[in-house]
């Protein structure tokens, strides 16, 4: 069993935002700012494609509410939402980031300096494709 199935089943501690039929949040135990939070489904996936429509509702709904909280309690006038899965979900278990911004705080992103196509035909295909799933 992963650490956050572990917390979801209160195997471990963890500081506990709130909790939903579908879904954990918790706070992050090395927060990027003040109320860095994960949301977790309760049932284990690596991928997003794993999940229910009715679980990514309920995260999107989590997500909506503690932007609201960061802008009116904690001033912030922006957020920022990180998911990594499959692969490159480090945890095993999928979850959102969700944490509050602020000028200066230093977050920022990394890339290659590779160039990638931008072009027509990849929105096309891509569109085509979705079409498909």
């Amino acid at each position: 069993m992963c650490d956050f199935c572990k917390i979801i089943n209160k195997e471990l501690n963890a500081n506990i935002v709130c909790e939903t039929s579908e879904c954990v949040a918790f706070l992050d135990y090395a927060p990027i700012n003040k109320g860095h939070v994960l949301i977790c489904p309760r049932k284990h996936a690596s991928s997003i494609v794993d999940m229910t429509d009715e679980t990514l509702m309920d995260i999107n709904a989590i997500v909506r509410k503690l932007v609201k909280v960061y802008e009116k309690e904690y001033g912030a006038k922006s957020y920022t939402i990180m998911q990594n899965g499959g692969e490159c979900c480090d945890y095993g278990h999928f979850h959102f980031h969700v944490f509050p911004r602020y000028d200066g705080d230093g977050f920022g992103y990394t890339q290659s300096d590779a160039k990638h196509e931008f072009s027509k035909e990849v929105s096309d295909f891509l569109g085509k494709k979705m079409l498909e799933v």
